[in-house]
Parts: structure tokens; sequence; C-alpha cells
């Protein structure tokens, strides 16, 4: 039913087992899938699992409800999913749907009823609970029109049953997502391997001529091939100029003679995230320039990287990384020392030539949720990507790796093997 192959349930059963700790007594839980999203006609979007039901249960299928209950009367009552049955017409145009055993197997959840049986079970659940706890989207860079399955069923439930007392599920898996477990880290560890082979393959298909786009497609046709459903978020291959745009995803230019090219784009797998950024000379050398910014974007993200550490706040690390951008664009040439001692502290002189933060959260979404107000802790994943954009010089150089934070010494590099380092690249570029 799904590209990649099956997970361990055992991440599932221990997520479930984490969120239940963080439970009132007396409480139930209830997580909805995302809707089928449609587009003109009888068209749609390809569908995405919502990030939470599919941390919690691994169900990756539409219309799927997803109930924990640890102290209700019935012991099968204690976790549910309800899931939408296989009749004969859902199963000649759309294929079989999971049934109790599949169901099982991928989640660890005993319990499965048909997705119609949810409202009369719900009733009578709600009958033993006092507290329920409903999801939402409570990321701090959220920000859409269309309402969701999610919105709805909150709503509904309010409605139906006003008399209960609602919780915010969101923070506790705000703390619980941003600390993965190893299966976690093993699942990204396959995405950055999957974008590590697009990049290679890449690599030798850069040339003076080549279109942005058929860039795109080499690397989503490594993606697919190897169990990916392609790229983790809207690709940027941006040359020339192109490369000061921070989003720029038009990726309809021809890559010319001399240029840069900026690459920010990779894999996903089994919902897992990776996200990477190299820059690339179009012609196999880098100039003396594009050495020199290069080098110190480069030496920013190694700094930055080892300061992720247990114990910073992302505040205080962001803070540091600019320090140290601060220094290296003074060596440029880029900012004086005068732009420094008379720079507005809300807005620092390094700022107008890297405007973006450094690292976010990583995982089942690019940009995932996490606690920013929380410390760093071991067993978080991070990106770290500087840039500096020289527009004037139609210069953009972005570096970034994915990494671990670890108990003791530097982060683990999820992209390790990517090449990164001038020698290498120009190498592999020009073999």
């Amino acid at each position: 039913m799904t590209k990649y192959l099956p997970i361990d349930s055992g991440l599932f059963v221990q997520n479930r087992k984490n969120f239940q700790q963080k439970m009132l007594p007396k409480s139930l839980a209830v997580f909805v899938s995302n809707d089928v999203y449609p587009t003109s006609a009888d068209g749609h979007l390809p569908f995405h699992q919502h990030r939470d039901i599919f941390y919690l249960s691994g169900v990756d299928q539409a219309d799927s409800i997803l109930v924990i209950f640890p102290d209700a009367f019935e012991e099968e009552h204690r976790e549910i999913l309800f899931l939408t049955e296989t009749n004969e017409h859902i199963a000649r145009w759309e294929g079989e749907k999971l049934n109790p055993a599949q169901a099982f197997a991928v989640s660890g959840v005993q319990t499965v009823y048909p997705r119609t049986e949810f409202e009369k079970i719900f009733r009578n659940l709600l009958s033993q609970a006092e507290y329920v706890y409903l999801n939402s989207n409570e990321h701090n860079r959220a920000s859409y029109q269309t309402q969701t399955q999610e919105e709805r069923f909150a709503k509904w439930c309010r409605k139906t049953y006003p008399l209960h007392s609602y919780k915010r599920s969101a923070p506790m898996m705000h703390a619980l997502r941003a600390i993965k477990n190893p299966i976690e880290i093993a699942l990204m560890q396959e995405a950055c391997n999957i974008t590590e082979k697009a990049f290679k393959r890449v690599l030798s298909f850069v040339k003076p001529g080549v279109a942005e786009y058929e860039i795109e497609a080499e690397a989503v046709h490594e993606f697919i091939r190897n169990r990916s459903r392609g790229f983790a978020y809207e690709p940027i291959i941006a040359s020339g100029a192109n490369a000061c745009v921070l989003h720029y995803t038009k990726n309809n230019q021809i890559c010319q003679d001399g240029d840069l090219l900026l690459m920010d784009w990779a894999a996903e797998y089994a919902n897992y995230a990776s996200d990477m950024t190299r820059c690339l000379p179009v012609n196999g050398k880098f100039s003396k320039r594009q050495k020199e910014v290069y080098t110190a974007v480069l030496a920013v993200k190694n700094q930055a990287t080892a300061l992720l550490q247990p114990g910073i706040y992302l505040r205080d690390y962001h803070k540091q990384v600019g320090e140290i951008m601060q220094e290296e664009l003074l060596k440029l040439g880029l900012i004086s020392t005068d732009d420094v001692r008379t720079q507005d502290p809300k807005n620092p002189a390094y700022r107008k030539y890297f405007m973006h933060g450094t690292s976010h959260f990583l995982g089942l979404d690019v940009h995932d949720v996490g606690l920013w107000t929380e410390k760093v802790q071991t067993g978080m994943v991070f990106t770290v990507e500087p840039g500096i954009y020289i527009v004037e010089e139609g210069l953009g150089i972005r570096l970034e790796d994915n990494v671990v934070v670890q108990e003791k010494g530097a982060p683990f590099n999820l992209m390790r093997n990517i090449p990164i380092e001038i020698e290498e690249i120009e190498a592999l570029m020009q073999a």
C-alpha cells in the first residue's frame, strides 16, 4: 500500500505509551487523519497523512481515527483504530484498505472498528471520561485558510458533548515528537541516504546549458526508484542570481557557464523528511570569489553545528551563530567595523547578507514541531543551514546538513556522506 518498507510497530506502541504518560486520569484523546484535498473537477491532491496520527499509529490512509483511553473500563477500548472498510467498489477502484490484522501489524493496536461505528462507540466511551484531548495545528509558522478535518472534528465534538472538559494535545505532541526514537533516526537516515544518491547523480549531470527543471527531474527519478514518494518539500534549484531568492521554486532557467547553482531539495522516506542544500559550480570549477564565499559559509556551518549541544536555548544558539557570521562577513569585506559599531541590536549588520535562521526542528515535517522555549535535548534533530546572499554580485550560497544532538560531543551528521568540500565536489564533477 505504500512505497516504503514496513516499519517496526514497536515505534508506534512506544509513542502511544509516551503520550499516555502525559495524559490526565479519566481522559481520552482523539486523533483524526487529514482530508483528501480536491483540486477541481474530480481531481484531488495526493494524500498525505496527518503527522500526529501517523506518529502514534503508523496508519497511512485517509479517513482514519485513533482513540487513546487508558482508563477505559473495557481493556480492548484503551486503544482503538477506526478505519474505512474495504468493499467491492473500493477494492475495484482504489485498492484494498487495511483490514484489522494488517492494521494491528502496522500499529500494534488490537481493536479495530469500521469507521462507520465511530460515533456510536465514541458516545459510550465519553460516558466514562472527564477530559477529552483534541488536536490542533499549533506550529508557530502555521498559516492556512482551509478548514481541516481536525478542526471540523473538534468543532463537532465540542458541540455534541459541551459538558466535557477539553484539553490540548498539541503541546504534548510537540514535546514528544521533538526527541527522536532510534527507529525514527534510522528512517531519517534512509531519507538522507536517498538524497545522497540523487545528489551524486546530479553531480555528473550539471553542466552549462542544462535547465534547472532537468536537474529537478534527475533528483526525483532517483528518489522514487529508491522507495521515496518524492521531494520532502518544494525543491529550490536556483542558478546564478536566482540563488538570492530564498524560496525560488520556478526552476525554469538555463544554467550558465560561470554561475553557481544552489540546490535546496531532499527526499522524504516513510513520511520522514530530510533537508539538504548544496552549491555547485555549473562548469565544475569554483571561481576565486565563489570559493571565498563558499569557504566562509562552510566555516559558519561547521562552527554552528558544534554549538548544538544539550542545554542550549535555540534563541541563544541563533544569536551566537549570528556573531560567527558577522566575523566571516567582516573578513569578506561585506560589512565594516563601523557597520557593526553602529548597528541596531534588533537588526544586526550581518542580516543584510544572512537574513534567515540557521536551524529548525526536522522530522515528520520539514519544519517539524518542537518547543523553542525549552532547552535543546539529546535525540533532537535539526538542520544547520547558514547562507550568504550577495544580491549585487548575483551570488547566493547556502549549505545545509541534518544533525542529531548527542549526549556528549559533536552532533551526529546524517548527511556526512554527501560531498560538501570544494575539492571533492570539483573532483566528482570533473570525473
